[in-house]
């Protein structure tokens, strides 16, 4: 338990997906995506409890090949128009806790540490909800004009500008009670109360949507093996 309350990690795997078909099962590094997010959480140390949520027996499979949980969402919280609160809610009144995690599997570079740091912060802050974001210092455009530069000043060096958020998804966090009681008197509640925005790493930020990712997450995988403790190399004039 974490300070004496019961903390779950939910790793949510639905069997469509519009734009990458099965994407949790596609094999990444010798194993499922969707182990590297279980295994992320299990090395977190954070969690009394790893549950895979999902409509497809198959990941009742792997649950038991990872030592971990499952739950069998209901058919008609697995579509392609399925709201994610409705998924959290059912999960949490079939699943009591006290916080919830939404740990996402197609964020398979997300190290075991950032996920303990993200789940303490939230406990030691006291939030209700939390979401993961990532900081950029790019120039920035909303419905077609400046963000956070100006048209009519010098362009703006990038590390000038104020940092716009995105965010990312990795991790999610409510209070079940705090999570509960916001659904029952609105109909919603991702973001509400005490809400915390945790920065997480480049690496942690890279979503799988498409194959596309999926390569790119492939070969960031073989590079970190090869070139993990290799120091950078720069190139030397021969005129020095």
């Amino acid at each position: 338990m974490l300070n004496g309350k019961h903390t779950t990690a939910m790793i949510p795997a639905r069997m469509g997906s519009q734009r990458l078909a099965q994407k949790n099962l596609i094999m990444l590094d010798g194993e499922p995506m969707i182990g590297h997010a279980i295994k992320a959480a299990k090395e977190s140390g954070v969690f009394d409890k790893i549950v895979i949520n999902s409509e497809g027996e198959v990941f009742a499979e792997i649950a038991d090949l990872y030592g971990i949980d499952f739950y069998h969402r209901p058919e008609q919280l697995a579509t392609s128009e399925t709201q994610s609160d409705d998924v959290v809610n059912d999960f949490i009144e079939n699943n009591p806790t006290d916080i919830i995690a939404w740990v996402n599997s197609i964020a398979p570079l997300q190290p075991s540490s950032e996920v303990r740091e993200i789940i303490t912060h939230f406990e030691k802050e006291d939030l209700d909800s939390l979401v993961t974001t990532r900081e950029e210092q790019v120039h920035c455009n909303y419905k077609g004009g400046p963000l956070n530069y100006d048209f009519d000043e010098k362009f703006a060096r990038t590390q000038d500008l104020d940092p716009v958020d995105r965010f990312v998804y990795s991790i999610m966090v409510w209070k079940t009670e705090s999570f509960t009681a916001h659904y029952r008197d609105k109909g919603y509640a991702m973001l509400f109360g005490r809400v915390g925005f945790y920065p997480v790493s480049r690496l942690s930020s890279t979503i799988i949507k498409r194959e596309e990712d999926i390569r790119m997450c492939e070969y960031l995988l073989a590079s970190l093996k090869e070139n993990q403790n290799k120091p950078l190399e720069y190139f030397k004039s021969v005129k020095s």
